[in-house]
């Protein structure tokens, strides 16, 4: 099937982003919290596939039926976090109460002098590692987006803080520009962050246990983080309510090594030691889970479902193109 979280239309329009962004500014985070449960009820009625998709994940990793009201959680869970990358994305970080986890593990990797590939998902709110700057401010964050994705939240979020959205690198720069940049950023000890966990067209994915079921995981990152000989780890920001935050970082590998005899079966064990921990987090904060389609079904296309056959290559470009 096609990757339906593509063809669905971004939620929001103009008119209320800059309602919201005005309440924001106006009257603070907390007022604006308040529009979240109305939006979030707008969004259970009108967005069906979302709503569908939502039971189907809740049920699978809460092991019983999902009701109405624990899928209109999930929905507004969402929202909040959509809402908190607005004074994220500005900085105001003083607002947040922000707990690290594995901060001695992430200094230790930096302090190899090789930068750092952070792995994350959909999973809660990849912003909030924007904090970083708070605890390690002489350490540079470059984020790899598809920007292209989300068009209008990007745009608003980039007039709001123009130095920091360029900062961005642009997974879709045609040719090896983005690879470039990846590089540039890990020779200089900088930490480049990347999500891991939705499979794209023309990007080779190949499938791995996900809460007890098979779905397909982009290879694009792990064939990334093996060219660059880096530092690997894996980072999650989950979402506790109010005004909270947990980051979670953790040591993936030291140097990730996909022996060329053996692509396949490496391929596969790195995938699903990555889906493991994704599952283990997922069981720790269900409603943060923001892959709102059908993601053990989300096979771009059934010749790209592949087991990394031996020989098989990438070029430099198409290895971080839309992760």
């Amino acid at each position: 099937m096609s990757t339906a979280w593509q063809q669905r239309d971004e939620i929001g329009n103009t008119f209320w982003l800059r309602v919201i962004v005005w309440v924001s500014r106006r009257c603070g985070r907390s007022v604006a919290q308040f529009f979240m449960w109305p939006t979030a009820a707008y969004f259970f009625v009108r967005r069906g596939p979302e709503r569908r998709s939502s039971r189907q994940f809740l049920t699978r990793v809460l092991g019983r039926p999902a009701s109405a009201w624990q899928v209109y959680r999930h929905i507004h869970c969402f929202s909040a976090t959509i809402l908190d990358r607005l004074f994220l994305f500005s900085e105001r970080f003083r607002r947040f109460d922000i707990h690290a986890h594995g901060l001695p593990q992430l200094d230790a990797a930096l302090a190899r002098g090789k930068g750092v590939l952070l792995i994350g998902s959909h999973l809660g709110s990849f912003d909030a590692l924007r904090v970083l700057s708070l605890e390690r401010p002489e350490v540079s964050v470059r984020i790899v987006l598809d920007v292209e994705h989300g068009q209008l939240l990007t745009q608003f979020l980039n007039a709001l803080n123009p130095v920091l959205a360029a900062s961005i690198i642009n997974a879709r720069e045609a040719g090896p520009a983005a690879a470039i940049a990846i590089k540039q950023a890990l020779d200089g000890n900088a930490i480049v962050a990347l999500l891991a966990d939705r499979g794209q067209p023309n990007n080779p994915t190949q499938m791995a246990t996900f809460l007890g079921i098979p779905a397909p995981f982009p290879l694009s990152p792990w064939l990334l983080a093996a060219a660059v000989k880096t530092p690997v780890m894996l980072a999650f920001g989950l979402y506790r309510g109010g005004n909270r935050y947990d980051l979670h970082f953790e040591m993936f590998a030291d140097c990730l090594t996909i022996e060329r005899n053996r692509r396949t079966e490496a391929l596969s064990e790195i995938l699903q030691r990555f889906a493991d921990r994704l599952a283990h987090y997922a069981r720790l904060a269900p409603y943060n889970w923001f892959n709102f389609y059908d993601f053990w079904n989300n096979v771009p296309d059934p010749s790209a479902v592949r087991a990394a056959a031996p020989g098989a290559a990438a070029g430099a470009g198409d290895l971080v193109r839309r992760s």
